[in-house]
């Protein structure tokens, strides 16, 4: 058995506001470019334009990790979260640098 990662107590919000759904529009978009990166491997396409949108799909992602963890820290804060769950979303977030 495998030990625990930062993120088995920590639980995804599901999309049920703006910032949530801004944040799966986000990986929606990346999902999109990163097919379009397949299609660029797969059609032999020059390294440094794959690798530049290698480039622009982790940013996307990146991006859109920190608006989930940011939202999620705001609704913890405002919601008055024990002090251990907001514990655990920071430790979520400084795994992210």
């Amino acid at each position: 058995m495998e030990g625990k990662t930062l993120t088995d107590d920590v639980t995804v919000p599901q999309p049920r506001d703006a910032e949530t759904t801004s944040v799966v529009n986000r990986v929606r978009r990346a999902q999109g470019q990163l097919g379009g990166v397949l299609r660029m491997i797969e059609d032999g396409r020059e390294l440094a334009d794959v690798v530049g949108q290698l480039k622009a799909v982790t940013r996307a992602l990146d991006k859109a990790a920190f608006a989930l963890l940011s939202n999620e820290l705001r609704r913890a804060h405002a919601e008055g979260d024990r002090p251990e769950q907001i514990e655990e979303l920071e430790k979520v977030f400084l795994s992210l640098s």
